[in-house]
């Protein structure tokens, strides 16, 4: 087991700092982004990509996996897998796809899976593995049960399930999240570690009172993190596991900076690795 965290709240330090600090707090590896705003720009990511591993490297620390904006096999695409691979990075997430309008979710399932396929075969060229993120709300997949019904068709060692404690328990909180772990055991190669509340809203023109969905440090949170833990852990998952710390912003319970950001992401450290005591 192996457990990083998303580079994304921590934008505003370099690759040498991100490392130094993360081994700070005891992480063993990065979950680096390259996509649009990330730390690896795609448009450049045959200089910076290598420059990011170098640093890493120099660290002691390891890229984990990636995170991009890839959908669909493109030549941008191309050179961004084919850099990777030849660095050693072996697992890539895909960007996402957005679902709407209503009516048409049939036929955006079918063109997903299309794009999805397509993203496959491209990857196969360069041996490393496409994983899809279960997101909750408008997009595809929002749920395990979607992501099974995309990828089920592929082999495990042509694609990967990215699940996702907060989402997959937004979608699914009773026992939605479980049973998508079930379909989707033998697929599960990457894990996101975050969690939320439900925040109480205005009321709307009717009258009725909307909730929000707040992103919470990880044992304050409605998914049951223990538990979850537990049915990996039955379905023999040992792999890697990603904490988000995305402790920014409105939709955060704090608007962290990146050095609060950091020790938030120990405590959640401390607390994730002692649900395996």
């Amino acid at each position: 087991m192996k457990v990083g965290a998303f580079t994304k709240s921590f934008k505003d330090w370099d690759i040498p700092t991100v490392c130094r600090r993360f081994r700070e707090i005891g992480l063993d590896g990065l979950d680096l982004t390259v996509r649009r705003g990330g730390h690896v720009e795609p448009s450049h990511v045959a200089e910076q990509l290598p420059a990011a591993a170098r640093s890493v490297l120099e660290a002691g620390s390891e890229i984990l996996f990636i995170t991009t904006d890839i959908t669909e096999a493109t030549p941008e695409a191309e050179r961004t897998l084919s850099t990777a691979a030849r660095l050693g990075i072996t697992h890539f997430k895909l960007g996402y796809y957005r679902y709407g309008p209503f009516g048409s979710l049939a036929t955006q399932l079918d063109e997903t899976r299309r794009r999805i396929g397509g993203v496959i075969q491209m990857a196969k060229k360069f041996g490393i593995l496409p994983c899809v993120h279960i997101h909750s709300g408008a997009y595809i997949p929002s749920h395990g049960t979607q992501l099974y019904q995309l990828i089920s068709e592929y082999s495990p060692d042509q694609v990967g399930a990215y699940v996702d404690m907060l989402h997959t328990a937004l979608e699914g909180g009773g026992d939605g999240w479980r049973q998508g772990l079930d379909l989707l055991a033998p697929w599960i190669k990457l894990v996101a570690v975050k969690n939320f509340r439900w925040v109480q809203g205005d009321r709307d023109k009717h009258g009725q009172v909307r909730w929000k969905r707040v992103v919470v440090p990880i044992a304050e949170g409605i998914s049951p993190l223990p538990d979850y833990v537990a049915t990996l852990g039955k379905i023999g998952y040992d792999g890697i596991y990603s904490l988000h710390s995305e402790y920014q912003g409105s939709a955060s319970f704090a608007d962290l900076d990146a050095e609060e950001c950091l020790k938030q992401t120990a405590a959640d450290l401390a607390f994730f690795r002692g649900l395996f005591d």
